[in-house]
């Protein structure tokens, strides 16, 4: 049988039982603590605005052995360094150096990194306030600053 107490009064330790064994649930631990504001560059928020410091390309993983286009973007709420990843299909022309851009969180499982991009957790959702998308896909052009 279950070493777990029961009857009239045990209503007490169970309780405190419960909250001594939910300590041991690392998402527990986290949410509770604030240990990912903490330590995300974005504190929190889920897109944050930077400065283009320079354009990198980061060899994927094994098996396969693309060179991702990415971003290195220093933040300006915080000044951290973080790289982005630029999604579409030679959207990196349309990034340059000093250009403003906003990032958002990339979704890979449990806030890692996604797919075959090692250490890269953001990605570009716009520059000088006009969508990346919608610049690759020709709706838009890129406007002067």
């Amino acid at each position: 049988m279950g070493n777990k107490s029961n009857g009239l009064m045990a209503g007490r330790k169970l309780k405190f039982k419960r909250k001594e064994a939910r300590w041991h649930n690392k998402w527990y631990m986290k949410r509770v603590l604030q240990l990912k504001e903490k330590a995300d560059p974005l504190e929190g928020s889920s897109q944050a605005r930077g400065i283009v410091l320079e354009k990198v390309q980061i060899e994927a993983k094994q098996p396969n052995s693309a060179m991702r286009k990415c971003c290195k973007v220093q933040l300006t709420k915080n000044g951290k360094q973080v790289t982005a990843f630029i999604p579409g299909d030679n959207a990196q022309k349309f990034i340059n150096e000093h250009d403003d851009v906003i990032v958002e969180c990339i979704g890979g499982k449990m806030g890692r990194a996604k797919g075959d991009i090692p250490c890269v957790r953001w990605q570009v959702i716009k520059v000088n306030d006009q969508s990346l998308d919608a610049l690759v896909h020709k709706k838009i052009e890129k406007g002067r600053r």
